[in-house]
């Protein structure tokens, strides 16, 4: 056992680990120790800032970042992390980039949320193109989810929807994002995003399951709701 994982196992909660467990059930059990996210968060920042200060600590943030793939599933979680940190867009981008291929569940994918990205969204949209044309689960995830959450207000464009409605894939967690994004584009951009349920420009599931989520939504109007169940897809 490494040394910074024997740190991370003294915030090990058995109870919680029992219970994420199941919410991740593709990663074995043995490869979660059970740690609550804000106490993982907090190491993240503590581990980051005394990599500011420390030569030493310094050398270990960029060999664990460097250290990929990892073991245990709160590596990961803390790898994104201490991604988020990073000021620098290049640099974040070449580390996500470099993390991406490495991330096994969802969890881990939707946790990451870089501060650099928010800070220059209209640099990241090549990324976030390529991202979504990947063939490997949860960077195509990653790719939608950050389109998302920085291209459904004020920077929205027709053309950001189309982006997501032409992906088809066989993954399950690929086409949850997928239906999540048209449920969150009906509740901020509805004109446009209807106009893509009524032409049907999504896979039969996407479709209702978009439906399902944005009929659930407190953000979807009573009209819109009842509109909305009218076009669902028989099978």
């Amino acid at each position: 056992m490494t040394e910074l994982q024997e740190q991370l196992f003294k915030l090990q909660d058995l109870d919680y680990k029992k219970f994420h467990a199941k919410l991740i059930p593709n990663i074995p059990a043995e490869k979660i120790i059970g740690i609550r996210t804000p106490q993982l968060r907090s190491f993240a920042a503590s581990f980051f800032r005394e990599a500011k200060s420390s030569a030493q600590k310094k050398s270990s943030l960029d060999a664990f970042l460097h250290s990929l793939p990892h073991e245990l599933y709160e590596e990961n979680n803390l790898h994104g992390f201490l991604i988020e940190k990073l000021s620098g867009f290049e640099e974040c981008v070449l580390r996500v980039s470099e993390f991406l291929p490495f991330i096994d569940n969802w969890a881990t994918c939707d946790m990451l949320q870089p501060k650099a990205f928010k800070k220059n969204p209209e640099l990241l949209l090549p990324h976030i193109k390529k991202w979504i044309a990947s063939e490997h689960t949860y960077t195509c995830r990653f790719g939608i989810g950050m389109l998302m959450s920085l291209f459904l207000d004020e920077r929205f464009k027709p053309e950001y929807l189309c982006l997501a409605s032409e992906v088809r894939s066989s993954e399950y967690y690929v086409n949850m994002m997928i239906s999540w994004f048209f449920a969150t584009a009906l509740a901020k951009q509805w004109d446009c995003t209807v106009r893509i349920l009524e032409e049907k420009k999504l896979s039969a599931w996407c479709h209702n399951k978009a439906i399902q989520k944005a009929v659930e939504s407190l953000r979807i109007s009573r009209e819109q709701k009842e509109y909305l169940k009218t076009l669902k897809i028989s099978r």
